[in-house]
């Protein structure tokens, strides 16, 4: 565990043994939790991203204000807040050459649940946030780079297909497990399994409307309030 202490960590507690793996977590947690989505539709004059749509802060419902640059931007940033805090997780516990598969991964995996949830529940927003697909996209390409491209081409597939964002994003993490064992190991499987849970949990609405058949397609979405 003393591998895992960063030299910070014993600067800020006074040299206390602190494992590294919680303070690594709470800096990627940090990282997932800036709304990004929320800061560049208020930079851009658009108002709160929260009181249109379905609400969220992510790329999709920023979409929704018509501003296509800016969905893109909010896409890439979520996404890149998950890399940064993955390769940050490696510089700050002093192995950059550690594997990704086995047991020694395990605070990169860590830092990818972490900065997820910060995405999913920031504490700045009473633990409101988005709903975690390019925040995995990110953390999926930085562990793993095929596995993060196949997620990307089924989510193309089925929203080209099915005309539907949140099936797409859906069937994209139900499958990504899958390919995580098969491309790396169990230990990543089971790490993207968590992050497909709590994507799931953050589109139960979804879910439901899929379910119901009331699930708006592509291009048929809500308007700006």
């Amino acid at each position: 565990m003393d591998s895992y202490v960063p030299v910070f960590a014993s600067w800020l507690f006074g040299g206390a043994a602190l494992p590294g793996f919680i303070v690594t977590a709470l800096i990627a947690y940090l990282f997932g939790s800036i709304p990004f989505g929320l800061l560049l539709t208020r930079a851009a004059g658009l108002g709160d991203i929260r009181s249109i749509g379905s609400g969220n802060i992510g790329a999709t419902n920023v979409l929704r204000t018509g501003n296509k640059p800016l969905a893109a931007a909010t896409l890439l940033l979520d996404a890149g807040k998950a890399i940064v805090a993955v390769l940050v997780t490696r510089t700050l516990l002093h192995n950059p050459d550690v594997p990704v598969g086995g047991g020694e991964a395990w605070p990169l995996y860590l830092a990818a649940i972490a900065v997820f949830a910060g995405h999913c529940f920031p504490v700045w927003l009473q633990f409101k946030g988005g709903k975690g697909v390019a925040v995995m996209i990110g953390a999926l390409l930085v562990l793993s780079w095929p596995v993060g491209l196949i997620f990307c081409a089924v989510w193309l597939l089925i929203a080209f297909t099915r005309k539907m964002s949140s099936l797409a994003a859906l069937t994209a993490a139900a499958t990504a497990p899958i390919f995580a064992y098969v491309f790396v190991d169990e230990w990543l499987a089971a790490t993207v399994a968590v992050l497909a849970i709590l994507l799931f949990f953050q589109h139960r609405t979804n879910i439901a409307r899929l379910l119901s058949g009331t699930e708006p397609r592509i291009g048929s979405g809500k308007k700006a309030a």
